[in-house]
Parts: C-alpha cells; sequence; structure tokens
C-alpha cells in the first residue's frame, strides 16, 4: 500500500530534479569515501544508495565533526542478521549507528541512520513530521546508488522534500513579501522548533546564507508546485499569498509537530541506546557545540540511559536550551 502510493503520487517539476541530480553528482572530499566503503561492507546486497549531508558536507572537515550520512536499504531483514534491529527500523525508522575508520593514521567518525528506500520516499513525501523532508530539502551529496533506478528514486524524493518543506513553511507565514533568505531562514527554525535541537536563529540564518545560490535556484524550480502560494515579483522578490485562514491551520500543525517531535525524539533516543555506541557522549558533544552549555555524563547517566537521560532532557528544555 505504502509503496504503490509513493508510484502514484505528483511528481515534482522536472527542473527541480535535475537541479537536485546535479546537486547530488557534486564532488566530496576523498575522506567520505573511507566511510563510505566500510558502510558498503557493512550491508552488501541490501544496500540501494548512501547519502552525504550535514555540518561535515560544507567543512568537508573530518578531523574533528562526525560525518551524517543516511542509508537506503532494499529491505531491512535482508540488511541485520539480528532481527530485533528490523524489527526496530520497521516500527520507527531510523535506526542510528556509529562507525570509525582508521586510514593513514586518521580516525575518520560518522552516523548513519538506516531506512529503506521506499520509506525514504514516503517520508519525504507524506511524513506529517519534518523529520526526514526538512534535511533533504537542504544539500547533500548522494555518494553511492546500486543502479540509475534507485539515483532517480533518490533524486525526486529529496525535490519532493524541497516541495514538501517550502509548502509547509510559506502556510505558516502571513501574506507579504519576501526573499529566498527569509524564506529558507524562516522554514529551518520552525522544523528546529519541531525536534530537540540546540540550535537557535542565528544557526538557521547561517546555513540559508551558506547555501543561498543553491537555495535560489530549488526555490525558482519549485515554483510550478506552489501555485497560488508563492509568486515572483518583478524585483526577484517573492510574494507569499498564505491566507489568515492557511496559518491559523498551519500553526496548529506546526505546533502539534513540535510535540510530535518530542515524543519521536525522545523514542529515536532511547532506541539509539541499544544501536549507537557511546551515544551519550556525542549528544553531550552535539548540545555543547550548538549551544555552547556543557552537558556532564554521570555516572547515574550511563547506567540508566533511557530513564536518566529523560530527567537531562527536561531539564534543558525548562532552560531553553533545547526547544
Amino acid at each position: 500500500m505504502k509503496k504503490n502510493k509513493v508510484l502514484h503520487a505528483e511528481q515534482p517539476p522536472a527542473p527541480l530534479v535535475e537541479i537536485i541530480a546535479s546537486q547530488n553528482a557534486q564532488t566530496v572530499s576523498p575522506d567520505f569515501e573511507y566511510l563510505a566503503e566500510a558502510i558498503k561492507q557493512r550491508f552488501a546486497h541490501s544496500l540501494d544508495a548512501i547519502i552525504l549531508y550535514g555540518s561535515c558536507l560544507h567543512t568537508s572537515n573530518l578531523s574533528e565533526g562526525i560525518a551524517d550520512f543516511h542509508v537506503l536499504v532494499n529491505d531491512y531483514r535482508n540488511a541485520y542478521a539480528k532481527r530485533y534491529l528490523a524489527y526496530l527500523n520497521a516500527w520507527l525508522p531510523p535506526n542510528v549507528f556509529y562507525l570509525e575508520v582508521t586510514q593513514q593514521e586518521k580516525i575518520f567518525r560518522a552516523k548513519y541512520a538506516v531506512f529503506s528506500t521506499t520509506d525514504f520516499e514516503y517520508g519525504n513525501l507524506y511524513w506529517f513530521h519534518p523529520y526526514l523532508w526538512a534535511r533533504f530539502a537542504q544539500p547533500a551529496r548522494l555518494l553511492y546508488a546500486r543502479n540509475d533506478f534507485i539515483r532517480q528514486r533518490v533524486n525526486v524524493a529529496m525535490a519532493q522534500a524541497v516541495v514538501k518543506f517550502l509548502k509547509s513553511s510559506l502556510l505558516a507565514l502571513e501574506a507579504h513579501a519576501l526573499n529566498t533568505e527569509e524564506i529558507w531562514t524562516q522554514g529551518l527554525m520552525l522544523t528546529y522548533a519541531a525536534e530537540l535541537r540546540a540550535e537557535r536563529i542565528t544557526r538557521a540564518r547561517h546555513l540559508a546564507q551558506l547555501s543561498l545560490n543553491n537555495y535560489e535556484r530549488l526555490t525558482a524550480a519549485a515554483l510550478p508546485a506552489l501555485s497560488g502560494l508563492l509568486t515572483v515579483q518583478t524585483d526577484g522578490h517573492y510574494y507569499c499569498q498564505a491566507t489568515p485562514s492557511d496559518n491559523r491551520r498551519a500553526r496548529l500543525y506546526w505546533r502539534l509537530r513540535r510535540w510530535q517531535g518530542r515524543i519521536l525524539s525522545i523514542l529515536r533516543l532511547s532506541k539509539a541506546t541499544l544501536t549507537f555506541h557511546d551515544y551519550l557522549n556525542y549528544a553531550a558533544w552535539k548540545i555543547e557545540r550548538h549551544s555552547g552549555v556543557r552537558v556532564e555524563v554521570t555516572p547515574m547517566l550511563r547506567r540508566y540511559p533511557i530513564l536518566w537521560g529523560f530527567k537531562v532532557m527536561w531539564q534543558m528544555l525548562r532552560r531553553g536550551i533545547l526547544r
């Protein structure tokens, strides 16, 4: 049912898919290939695609950071020797794992999230929560695809993510003229607020500015799918045509996404304790990196990571570190 629904979905504008395909084909630092090769060996014949995204993509610096990958597989049962991992992945995708590769006396680190290709397509197109479509509306690179058919499915899914991101964001904005940077900054802030994230508005603005040329091309190419919601003006700016009724409905949806996101984040964090080696240190490092606030990983937190982690997250929510 899910697969048929994806296959029969309205296709995104062809120019938008072409821009995504061009973006996905751009070269990256050879250091990422060491990690991609380890992932290929890990999943073998079940592997459909490897997608690189996140902060390391922008900096190409793996000496201090941790690379972010999404790994697409053809079937969860084929991907795991342990059946419980397949059940967990199907129940609440993705499963998240940690990877280290030593090459030329250097250690390269990554975390990778596992989705089936069908779940990846479905999530970018239909999920209410922005976990997938917020990430893949942003720049990414397709490091590996099993064949051209899989490559096209990934490109189309990411084009759908751009359309979903823009529609969901614009409906929450009052009718007025705005530029591409404002569209994407506001959209990124809405999606950050829908997860337990430590990023501030300056981070959203920085990301929008960092890839502004790319976002300008994506927004222009997505216009046919935004008919009646966004129009281009003679000065190159856009005019958002969302109505007050659109605003009320969209803002309700974003409030629901915030509550849904907190529940999903807690469930995924709990699940990560079963799959992600040393997840607590990683989470503490990421919070400090984005907020400047140090979280101490105590012996009690290590012994009871789920129960004690709830207390830590609640404290950070009350202090406004997480939103």
